[in-house]
Formats: structure tokens, sequence, C-alpha cells
């Protein structure tokens, strides 16, 4: 390989949320016991250097001594057009057609207040994204979920007769897409995608489509844009797209959305606009034209077969060694969202008592319950492959098999 992903890179006094949880935040019980360090396999943020370009286009910016009031690079506009037509086949986009949002989530409610009024009930499938719990609750939306169901073999699917009954007694017009999901891991295919849009136009709900993890699908699967599907999904969906997931840059905050529909872009930048604060740093400008170089595309492909062979590795050890455990295989992003209903029947145990037990030897895990599954484990792999060894093979001899 060309990029390095087998580096263990020492983040702790670096600003890390993922590391320097003492400093950060208070969300494990217990303490990790003395002689196991604490290995980051919880909040969706990658352990590996990003790709070079980046930092590079921001440290050539930053040499110039001036920082002041900027618009937009019309190169800025040319690299997310580039990408979005070399990975997702998009043809038809132009620069009016994109926005910027400080983040995602602020993109979907943003979204939301031009669709719905406080109190409307807004239509996302479970397992949920903790993210939209958050901001959905803290702005006043009735959540209503609408579980996605594990067919015959393992995939997670939609239930659109529960859907549309959600949709015609909530009197929703609303929805939020998740595309790949979060925390499933699951690609859409494109006849999902037509059928969904075609209920939504059915009931005239508008659709909110986070594609944050767009990029990070398996090898052999393939992002298919919810704009693309039709010409009314164009015009009655609100996109949403970053960098972040993909190079790592959460930290650098800046998303983008693209919206086709003049009538909802007007209303949208409105709205965005409003508080003040939803305006571009210089230097994510940069962190994006960098990523989206060349450069960028090959660092990407090599990732995406890291995060396979990490994967691959996982959900083997699990179905050779942990009895009781399940997990269906992702088709995009680097989480797994394991099921532990059986393991804990059997032997007695809570989700406390399990989720406690992998922080005692430095497994630093997500409990799934705040994802709506009331058994679940979120897991991020996106780490050197010795760290995801080492991580299966604690849990192996002082957890599920303890």
């Amino acid at each position: 390989m060309k990029y390095d992903f087998n580096k263990i890179i020492d983040r702790r006094g670096k600003d890390s949320v993922a590391v320097d949880l003492d400093d950060m935040f208070g969300i494990f019980n217990v303490e990790t016991k003395e002689g196991f360090d604490q290995i980051p396999l919880w909040i969706a943020d990658m352990n590996f250097d990003t790709v070079p370009t980046i930092p590079e286009a921001m440290i050539e910016r930053a040499k110039h001594p001036l920082y002041g009031y900027f618009a937009p690079r019309e190169e800025y506009f040319s690299a997310i057009i580039d990408w979005q037509k070399r990975r997702n086949g998009v043809t038809d986009l132009k620069p009016e057609h994109i926005g910027y949002q400080n983040g995602v989530l602020g993109g979907v409610i943003s979204a939301l207040r031009i669709l719905c009024s406080e109190g409307d009930g807004v239509l996302v499938n479970s397992p949920l994204y903790i993210g939209y719990t958050e901001v959905l609750e803290n702005n006043g939306f009735d959540i209503v979920c609408s579980d996605l169901k594990l067919d015959e073999n393992g995939i997670w699917r939609m239930d659109l007769e529960d859907m549309e009954k959600k949709i015609v007694e909530k009197k929703i017009h609303a929805a939020i897409m998740c595309s790949p999901h979060n925390p499933c891991g699951r690609v859409w295919e494109k006849w999902e995608l037509e059928k969904v849009m075609e209920l939504y136009k059915k009931h005239d709900v508008f659709v909110i489509s986070d594609e944050i993890w767009s990029d990070l699908t398996l090898p052999g699967y393939q992002h298919i844009p919810t704009q693309s599907v039709s010409e009314d999904a164009k015009n009655r969906t609100i996109a949403l797209y970053a960098p972040s997931k993909t190079f790592n840059l959460a930290g650098l905050v800046g998303s983008y959305s693209i919206i086709y529909n003049t009538y909802l872009k007007d209303r949208f930048e409105k709205q965005s606009s409003l508080s003040a604060y939803n305006n571009m740093n210089l230097l994510s400008m940069y962190a994006l034209i960098g990523a989206y170089k060349e450069e960028g595309h090959e660092w990407l492909t090599e990732l995406r077969a890291v995060m396979e062979k990490n994967i691959d590795y996982a959900i083997g050890y699990i179905d050779e060694h942990f009895s009781g455990v399940t997990v269906a295989k992702p088709q995009g992003t680097y989480m797994l969202f394991i099921d532990c209903e059986d393991w804990c029947r059997e032997r007695g145990k809570t989700m406390d008592e399990l989720v406690n037990s992998g922080v005692e030897y430095g497994i630093m895990w997500q409990d799934g319950r705040i994802f709506r599954g009331p058994y679940a484990i979120r897991l991020n792999l996106a780490l050197p492959y010795s760290r995801v060894k080492e991580a299966f093979e604690r849990m192996d001899k002082y957890v599920f098999n303890k």
C-alpha cells in the first residue's frame, strides 16, 4: 500500500475525544484496570493518518499571514462536483445546488425548521443514530421510529408497510434517510430507494438524506444518492454530505448540502443564516479541497480495503468464539452493531455488567442502547489491524468467555 494504515498513533493530549476520556467525557462507569491501555472502539472517529494533501493544503494557505473575511473559492465547488461525479455518478450538479453547513446535524435541524412545526412527527429508522435523537428532542420534534428488520439473509431492510402506517397515523411530512445507515452499516440498493421515495411521494413527505458515510462503502458496494433515483426524489430531498467521516475531519467542522429544488434551497439557506454562525471556516475549505484531490481517491481505495480486512476479521472472530453474540455484516461504514441478547440471557448478565466488563480491560466500546438496540454494542474498527486483534483477544479472554 502507498499509505500506512498500520501505524499506531499516540493521540493523547492532542484534543481527541476518542482517547482523552478523563478530560472530555464522563461516559464510562468504571475505570480501566492497571496494566491495560485503552483501545478506542466507541466514537465514530478514525485512528489513521489522513491523506497528506489535506494538511498540505491547509499549511500552504496558513503561510499567508492574513485570514480575513472570504468567499468560497471556485475550486471548492469544482472539487465537490468532481468528487460527486467520480464517486457517485452525479452528472448534473452545479455550484448553485451546493450550500454550506457547519455540520450535518445542524443541517438536519435547519431542514426540519422549514418543513415542520415544533411537535410535528419526524419519521426515522431504528436502530437510530444518537445524534438524531439528541437534536430532534432538543428542538421539539416528535421522533417516530420504524424498526429495520433483518431478513433471512441477515440483511437490514426497511419495513415499508410499517413506515406507511406511521406516516398516515402521525400525519408525517418529513423523514430522515440515513444512507448508508448508521449504526447498521446498510448500503441501500437502488430499488429500495426507489420504493421508499415512491412512498414519500404518495404521502407528500419531504426527505432529509444524511449521506455523510457515502464514501465509506465496503468493496463491492456502491452508494446510490437518494436524489438520483427519480426526478421527484431529486426535488423533494435535501441531501447532506461532508468529508469529515471519510477523512477524519470532524474537528475542522464543515459539511455541505445539495438541493436542486430552488424553493427548498432558498428557504433552507435563509433558515441556516438566522443564527449568523453558519459560516465556513477558511481552513476547512482548504481541507476539503485537499481531501478531494486525486490522492484522496487513492487513499480512500486503500482505506476501504483496510476496513474490509478489519470487519472480516471481527465478524469471523465473533462467529467462531463468541457464543450468543450475533452481528449482521455491514456493507458500509467502519462500525459493527453487535447483538448480545442471547449471551446476556444465557449468563444472567445485564448490559451494564457487559459494557463495564469490557471497559475494565481497556475495551472502550459503545453501549448500543443509546441507538435503541436493547442488547447492542457499537464497535469502531477504524484502527490498525494489530489493535483490532488485541481488542478481540481481550474480549475473548476477559469478557465473553471469562
